[in-house]
């Protein structure tokens, strides 16, 4: 009896291995940022879906073209990382104010308790990252040449990610009175952070989409494609009341850019 459930776990675990390898195989097909398509191209996946189909056309109506991210897990980090630093190539004042921001967050990073020899390596790199688009080194068509070159790069595109979630994980714990009344279930901020925000592949929500947008100062507009009646799109914007500068969009369980005409 105890080798036929022996054999039973294995087969489970078998099955959830090949289930993991063939989703790695898709995703690592996808590039990490795909260049901009049309909106429309997103019919192809909709193909008779008269619901999708026609929140799709409306999503055409304001916005031009969009990028896909990979759905990895990382796709909100990566595609809000990715937007964000593209606007600031055309924006001067407000690339100065965020190279500022970024060079000072390790520090308050550490003043929060996170240890300085993990973050060493992560913030180097995200400065790196943040000083390749600055306005005044280049023209515009070459920086952004350059972004979308780091972007696909694992290496980098990663380091960011993780910069971000840490900045995440660090105004939940610098408000945690505040962001705790947005948890659902048991957790507690500590544990949430430690589990839902920090580790790499993890899905995101509201939550880590309010203390990113809080942290650095930045708003964003997302919209929703679901099956929510109604033939539009309806869009979020975090924080409330800010214009936004990064454009979004989300269908169950992935961001991808948006650019608005």
């Amino acid at each position: 009896m105890e080798k036929q459930h022996n054999d039973n776990i294995n087969r489970d675990e078998l099955i959830l291995q090949q289930q993991r390898d063939i989703e790695r195989e898709i995703s690592d097909s996808i590039p990490l940022v795909s260049e901009k398509l049309p909106v429309d191209c997103l019919n192809a996946e909709y193909v008779g879906d008269a619901i999708f189909t026609s929140k799709i056309e409306d999503l055409s109506v304001k916005y031009a073209y969009m990028r896909r991210t990979r759905p990895d897990g990382n796709c909100f980090f990566r595609a809000f990382a990715y937007a964000y630093l593209e606007h600031l190539i055309s924006n001067k004042e407000d690339y100065e104010q965020f190279r500022q921001l970024g060079e000072t967050s390790k520090d308050k990073l550490v003043q929060l308790g996170f240890p300085s020899f993990t973050l060493e390596d992560f913030h180097e790199t995200f400065m790196e990252v943040v000083k390749r688009v600055d306005p005044s080194s280049s023209t515009p068509e070459a920086l952004s040449e350059q972004l979308h070159t780091v972007f696909n790069d694992q290496g980098y595109s990663d380091y960011v990610v993780v910069y971000l979630r840490l900045l995440t994980s660090g105004k939940l714990q610098e408000e945690a009175d505040f962001y705790q009344n947005f948890i659902e279930g048991n957790f507690t901020i500590e544990e949430f952070r430690h589990q839902e925000v920090e580790p790499m592949y993890k899905e995101s929500d509201h939550i880590h989409i309010i203390a990113l947008c809080s942290a650095i100062g930045v708003g964003v507009r997302v919209e929703y494609m679901d099956r929510g009646e109604g033939g539009t799109v309806k869009a979020h914007d975090f924080p409330e009341g800010q214009t936004p500068k990064v454009f979004l969009i989300y269908r169950p369980g992935h961001y991808d850019i948006l650019y608005p005409k």
